[in-house]
């Protein structure tokens, strides 16, 4: 997501958190969609399809809320390079992922962005460097993934193994994204998500046109069209919005914690509607990401009194 900074509070509402786990539910939910749309069609076709409806849906709420788009150059090249790593890489390499892997499986890769921003912005931002307990936390996370990936290729199932990798290299592309969204404090945060995605559906336009045939894709069926919609009008467009809305009330740290909720929602999504399963090592390889991201949070050691 665009990494919007705004003040953080010590507090979260009932109303608050009943968003937020609103919003884990959705993006839980983008998982089970983008699985669903994967047995039929292919990825750069669902991604275009994504991020162009999510950019008319924006835009329509851009003319009821009277907002206007800046004219500025400058912004508006660095909003494409924003659509590029926010969405078009990041929605492409999950949705290849998802091939291979349930929705489950790869949100639970995919909890691992929060690490890759941290290491990213280690490296190219000055205000936040590792302490003793996020370079923990970063070591949790790669035993983690090295728990999931790693017992796929020890047992030969090279598919899920690149399947895997493919959703892991979206994380490192939101990580570069959210230091590459520093830029845009002070902007509007919706006029950004609909500049970006409107950008990467320019950028994803003639990929399909290159490496898929669009045209002669198989008729979609009913719950093909749901999950298109629900994934770009629901779980993109809508959930931009909903994210904004939490950031601005409970602040940034606290709708971080989204972050923690999202795997849940997806594994139970995917064990409902899917009949998906999840292996031991997966459930250990999710235990320790969490653990990661609760040692690069650090909110839990605040409690306790063990923060480094």
């Amino acid at each position: 997501m665009t990494n919007i900074n705004a003040p953080s509070k010590l507090t979260v509402t009932a109303k608050d958190w009943l968003l937020i786990c609103l919003l884990a539910l959705i993006w839980g939910g983008s998982f089970l969609f983008g699985r669903i749309l994967m047995i039929e069609w292919p990825p750069f076709t669902v991604v275009f399809l994504r991020v162009f409806l999510a950019a008319v849906s924006l835009w329509i709420f851009l003319l009821f809320t009277s907002r206007k788009f800046p004219k500025n150059s400058e912004l508006i090249k660095a909003i494409l390079v924003m659509g590029i790593l926010n969405n078009a890489i990041p929605f492409s390499l999950i949705l290849i992922g998802q091939r291979e892997i349930g929705s489950g499986l790869a949100s639970v890769v995919n909890a691992m962005t929060p690490i890759w921003t941290l290491i990213v912005a280690n490296i190219f931002t000055t205000d936040e460097k590792f302490s003793k307990n996020k370079v923990m936390g970063i070591a949790f996370g790669f035993i983690g993934v090295a728990v999931l990936i790693g017992t796929d290729l020890v047992q030969g199932l090279s598919a899920s193994a690149w399947a895997q990798g493919a959703v892991l290299g979206a994380t490192i592309s939101y990580g570069f994204a959210s230091v590459w969204g520093k830029r845009f404090k002070g902007h509007d945060p919706i006029l950004i998500s609909t500049g970006q995605l409107t950008a990467s559906s320019l950028v994803m336009l003639p990929l399909i046109f290159i490496l898929e045939d669009p045209f002669n894709l198989p008729a979609p069926s009913l719950e093909m069209i749901i999950s298109l919609f629900g994934l770009a009008v629901l779980c993109t467009a809508f959930a931009y919005v909903l994210y904004f809305k939490i950031l601005s009330s409970a602040g940034a740290t606290n709708v971080s914690l989204v972050t923690f909720l999202v795997p849940i929602s997806a594994i139970i999504l995917g064990i409902l509607w899917l009949g998906e399963t999840l292996t031991l090592s997966n459930v250990i390889g999710m235990i320790l990401i969490i653990i990661g991201l609760a040692l690069v949070d650090g909110r839990v050691l605040n409690m306790t009194g063990l923060r480094r």
